[in-house]
Protein backbone atom coordinates (compact mmCIF):
# COMPACT_ATOMS: atom_id res chain seq x y z
CA UNK A 1 0.00 0.00 0.00
CA UNK A 2 1.49 3.69 -0.75
CA UNK A 3 1.58 5.80 2.19
CA UNK A 4 2.82 8.81 3.16
CA UNK A 5 4.25 12.05 2.69
CA UNK A 6 8.34 12.83 0.87
CA UNK A 7 9.76 15.40 -0.80
CA UNK A 8 12.03 14.60 -3.66
CA UNK A 9 14.18 16.60 -6.36
CA UNK A 10 13.67 16.65 -9.93
CA UNK A 11 16.83 16.31 -12.14
CA UNK A 12 17.38 18.08 -15.29
CA UNK A 13 16.49 15.15 -17.32
CA UNK A 14 13.19 14.88 -15.55
CA UNK A 15 14.04 12.06 -13.15
CA UNK A 16 12.87 11.65 -9.57
CA UNK A 17 13.95 9.28 -6.91
CA UNK A 18 10.70 7.11 -5.74
CA UNK A 19 10.16 6.52 -2.02
CA UNK A 20 12.02 3.48 -1.08
CA UNK A 21 8.88 1.86 0.28
CA UNK A 22 7.68 2.10 -3.02
CA UNK A 23 9.99 0.28 -4.91
CA UNK A 24 8.40 -3.07 -4.42
CA UNK A 25 5.07 -2.39 -5.09
CA UNK A 26 6.28 -1.31 -8.45
CA UNK A 27 8.46 -4.24 -9.41
CA UNK A 28 6.02 -5.53 -11.81
CA UNK A 29 5.70 -2.24 -13.81
CA UNK A 30 3.96 0.88 -13.68
CA UNK A 31 2.79 4.05 -15.62
CA UNK A 32 2.30 7.38 -15.11
CA UNK A 33 -0.66 9.72 -16.37
CA UNK A 34 -2.40 12.77 -15.30
CA UNK A 35 -4.31 13.02 -12.82
CA UNK A 36 -7.58 14.89 -11.75
CA UNK A 37 -6.40 17.87 -9.98
CA UNK A 38 -3.32 19.12 -11.76
CA UNK A 39 -1.17 16.04 -10.32
CA UNK A 40 0.36 13.14 -12.09
CA UNK A 41 -0.80 9.36 -10.68
CA UNK A 42 1.56 6.57 -10.81
CA UNK A 43 -0.01 3.16 -10.59
CA UNK A 44 1.21 -0.44 -10.66
CA UNK A 45 0.49 -2.52 -14.11
CA UNK A 46 -1.92 -4.54 -12.34
CA UNK A 47 -3.92 -1.43 -11.04
CA UNK A 48 -3.37 0.21 -13.86
CA UNK A 49 -4.95 -2.49 -16.34
CA UNK A 50 -8.00 -2.97 -13.99
CA UNK A 51 -8.84 0.76 -14.59
CA UNK A 52 -8.22 0.52 -17.66
CA UNK A 53 -10.60 -2.77 -18.29
CA UNK A 54 -13.42 -0.37 -16.57
CA UNK A 55 -12.60 2.76 -18.64
CA UNK A 56 -12.84 0.78 -21.69
CA UNK A 57 -16.49 -0.79 -20.36
CA UNK A 58 -17.59 2.79 -20.92
CA UNK A 59 -19.83 3.36 -23.53
CA UNK A 60 -18.03 4.98 -26.64
CA UNK A 61 -20.95 6.99 -27.14
CA UNK A 62 -21.01 8.60 -24.75
CA UNK A 63 -18.24 12.14 -24.19
CA UNK A 64 -17.39 11.69 -20.28
CA UNK A 65 -16.17 8.75 -21.36
CA UNK A 66 -14.48 9.07 -23.91
CA UNK A 67 -12.95 12.32 -22.28
CA UNK A 68 -11.59 10.19 -19.76
CA UNK A 69 -10.00 7.94 -22.21
CA UNK A 70 -8.20 10.77 -23.88
CA UNK A 71 -7.53 12.03 -20.14
CA UNK A 72 -6.06 8.86 -18.95
CA UNK A 73 -4.72 7.11 -21.95
CA UNK A 74 -3.33 10.55 -24.25
CA UNK A 75 -1.29 11.31 -21.00
CA UNK A 76 -0.21 7.86 -19.49
CA UNK A 77 3.40 6.46 -20.26
CA UNK A 78 5.11 3.44 -18.96
CA UNK A 79 7.65 4.59 -16.26
CA UNK A 80 10.58 1.67 -14.96
CA UNK A 81 12.70 2.35 -11.58
CA UNK A 82 16.24 2.23 -12.54
CA UNK A 83 19.24 0.73 -10.25
CA UNK A 84 18.95 3.93 -8.01
CA UNK A 85 15.20 3.89 -7.36
CA UNK A 86 14.36 6.58 -9.89
CA UNK A 87 11.96 7.05 -12.38
CA UNK A 88 11.60 9.53 -15.37
CA UNK A 89 8.68 11.69 -15.78
CA UNK A 90 8.08 13.12 -19.49
CA UNK A 91 8.63 16.36 -20.10
CA UNK A 92 5.19 16.94 -21.36
CA UNK A 93 3.47 15.62 -17.65
CA UNK A 94 6.32 17.78 -16.01
CA UNK A 95 4.70 20.70 -18.04
CA UNK A 96 1.05 19.40 -17.10
CA UNK A 97 1.57 19.25 -13.05
CA UNK A 98 3.86 22.26 -12.79
CA UNK A 99 6.81 20.50 -12.16
CA UNK A 100 9.83 22.09 -12.02
CA UNK A 101 12.96 21.20 -9.71
CA UNK A 102 10.90 19.38 -6.74
CA UNK A 103 7.68 17.68 -6.09
CA UNK A 104 5.96 15.66 -3.68
CA UNK A 105 5.05 11.96 -3.49
CA UNK A 106 2.07 11.72 -1.53
CA UNK A 107 0.74 8.11 -1.34
CA UNK A 108 -3.32 7.10 -1.79
CA UNK A 109 -3.60 3.78 -0.96
CA UNK A 110 -3.46 1.97 -4.21
CA UNK A 111 -1.36 4.44 -6.37
CA UNK A 112 0.71 7.33 -5.76
CA UNK A 113 0.37 11.32 -6.29
CA UNK A 114 3.19 13.37 -7.70
CA UNK A 115 2.55 17.08 -7.13
CA UNK A 116 4.39 20.32 -7.58
CA UNK A 117 4.88 21.59 -3.87
CA UNK A 118 2.71 24.93 -3.94
CA UNK A 119 -0.13 22.94 -5.68
CA UNK A 120 -0.17 20.08 -2.23
CA UNK A 121 -0.04 22.81 -0.27
CA UNK A 122 -3.36 24.60 -1.67
CA UNK A 123 -4.26 21.12 -1.42
CA UNK A 124 -3.54 20.22 2.00
CA UNK A 125 -5.48 23.80 2.99
CA UNK A 126 -8.68 21.70 1.38
CA UNK A 127 -7.91 18.75 3.14
CA UNK A 128 -7.48 20.45 6.30
CA UNK A 129 -10.85 22.44 6.97
CA UNK A 130 -12.71 20.14 9.76
CA UNK A 131 -16.00 21.59 8.54
CA UNK A 132 -15.62 20.61 4.97
CA UNK A 133 -14.40 17.63 5.77
CA UNK A 134 -17.53 16.81 7.86
CA UNK A 135 -19.59 17.51 5.28
CA UNK A 136 -17.90 16.23 2.12
CA UNK A 137 -17.79 12.48 3.73
CA UNK A 138 -20.76 12.39 5.66
CA UNK A 139 -22.19 9.77 3.32
CA UNK A 140 -19.15 7.53 3.17
CA UNK A 141 -19.40 4.20 5.33
CA UNK A 142 -15.68 4.13 6.81
CA UNK A 143 -16.65 1.88 9.61
CA UNK A 144 -13.61 -0.24 10.16
CA UNK A 145 -15.33 -3.18 11.13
Amino acid sequence: MFLGQYEHSIDDKGRMTIPFRYRELLSEGAYITRGFDQNLMVLTAASFQRMSTRINQQSITDPNARALKRMIFAHADAVDVDKVGRILIPQYLRDDALLKDSAMVIGVSDHFEIWAPALWVKQLELLDNPEVNSARYSYLDLTTE
